[in-house]
């Protein structure tokens, strides 16, 4: 039978009241067959449904109509959220990360996706490679907003070059098809030294101003390099005259736009201001944190989130000893902003301490990286006190298991501690420190 089998309905949804049960066999919506997850999406956003449900328990066809807000959910959960199956990246990009991965891990770490269903439903970052004719059709038919976009470069001959696919020059036409139906996009480009940075990165720039405002933001992250690239394409990190090179043109190129269409639009991730040495900007330059996910504005957002908390509340003579541990990169930030609680909170005395990534490589050194077997060698012999303290990020899917399949009650158990998992946020940061909801 066609259709897509229900694998759970949420309490209280629309779905129980109208008695649809886990194992039933959604058909069709409004007499529309549902091919995946965008079909879905789009055709429950209507204030009047008819369904037909196949009842799997009395092999019954039943039609359900109903009457709701527009947007407001159904409360189907399906076992798998794309309602088909994934598509697997066609790209064997130089700087791609998954084949930096070490042997042995889990499989799922190993599936590459480019998937633009994807970037509709979880926000990912697509290459436009992977797609045919009828996606995107079905994106500006649907006016499906925004498509995350993988840049890398403008210049379409290096852009096959740097993602090994003779069709990466499509990214040129979609776009422009993306622009005229108005559909929204952001983009990224990772940075690799010596091949789309420089005068590549000011071409592209000058590029991608062409499709502002559906085009509204677009960051520019240092590629990641783990110790695991023999047989790779040779690639090299940013050292700090790099970094102050690549922040130059991006902040030329934001005053140019700003003053033209009231926005920034390119933004630089903050690895880049930390291996500059230069301070983050203030919270306007960042438009609303549109690349937040991408690293960008995390540390301005972060010590600001953290001084208003700090300002709001009156110190006291409660005693703590605890530690925190954390990234290379964030942690002289961490530092500064315990200190800052220090003067408040004399009796606070709190360690931080930062995880060299010995599993992924040295040049690896934020904390959305970090594995249990490293915090463990680093901290077993260390002072920690009555708590450690790690960031969410670093869990896998919000699960209490790290990338090594190591979790947190193993870490709690081998360093004879409690761990306390906060927010990589300055609120986050801030309450933990001082045990607060």
């Amino acid at each position: 039978m066609k259709g897509h089998k229900i694998f759970a309905v949420e309490k209280s949804s629309i779905a129980e009241q109208v008695e649809i049960e886990a194992g039933d066999i959604l058909i069709s919506i409004n007499n529309e067959q549902i091919e995946d997850a965008l079909d879905y999406h789009f055709l429950v956003n209507d204030d009047y449904l008819s369904l037909i449900i196949y009842k799997s328990k009395l092999d019954e066809e039943w039609e359900i109509e109903i009457e709701k807000e527009p947007e407001e959910d159904l409360g189907l959960v399906f076992e798998n959220n794309l309602m088909d199956e994934y598509k697997s990246c066609t790209n064997n990009c130089i700087f791609c990360f998954i084949d930096q991965l070490p042997p042995n891990m889990r499989d799922t770490l190993y599936f590459k996706d480019d998937d633009s269903r994807l970037s509709f439903l979880q926000g990912n970052y697509i290459t436009l490679t992977n797609m045919k004719e009828k996606d995107v059709e079905k994106i500006i038919k649907y006016h499906l907003s925004p498509i995350n976009i993988s840049v890398q470069t403008m210049n379409t001959q290096l852009r096959k070059k740097m993602l090994n696919n003779k069709f990466a020059d499509r990214i040129i036409e979609y776009m422009e098809l993306f622009y005229q139906a108005g559909i929204v996009m952001n983009g990224q480009i990772v940075l690799c030294k010596g091949i789309n940075d420089g005068k590549e990165l000011d071409y592209s720039i000058d590029m991608l101003t062409k499709y502002i405002p559906y085009l509204q933001s677009v960051s520019v992250v240092p590629v990641g390099l783990s110790k695991y690239r023999e047989g790779l394409y040779q690639l090299e990190a940013f050292e700090k005259e790099d970094a102050k090179q690549v922040l130059s043109i991006i902040h030329k190129w934001q005053d140019m736009i700003y003053h033209k269409h009231n926005t920034h639009f390119i933004h630089a991730g903050d690895e880049f201001y930390f291996l500059a040495d230069e301070v983050c900007p203030d919270e306007d330059n960042y438009d609303g944190y549109l690349q937040y996910e991408n690293g960008v504005g995390m540390t301005r957002l972060l010590l600001d989130e953290f001084n208003k908390c700090y300002n709001d509340i009156k110190g006291d003579d409660r005693i703590k000893n605890i530690s925190v541990a954390t990234g290379v990169l964030i942690a002289p930030v961490i530092r500064e902003l315990i200190d800052k609680i220090e003067i408040k909170f004399p009796n606070i005395k709190a360690k931080v301490y930062p995880i060299i990534n010995d599993f992924f490589g040295h040049k690896i050194t934020v904390s959305g990286l970090l594995t249990g077997q490293d915090i463990i060698s680093q901290l077993s012999n260390k002072e920690i006190g009555d708590l450690l303290i790690l960031p969410r990020n670093l869990l896998k899917n919000n699960e209490e298991i790290l990338l090594d399949d190591i979790s947190i009650r193993d870490i709690e158990s081998a360093l004879n501690t409690k761990i306390l998992i906060v927010e990589p946020t300055g609120k986050g940061i801030f309450h933990g420190v001082l045990d607060k909801e």
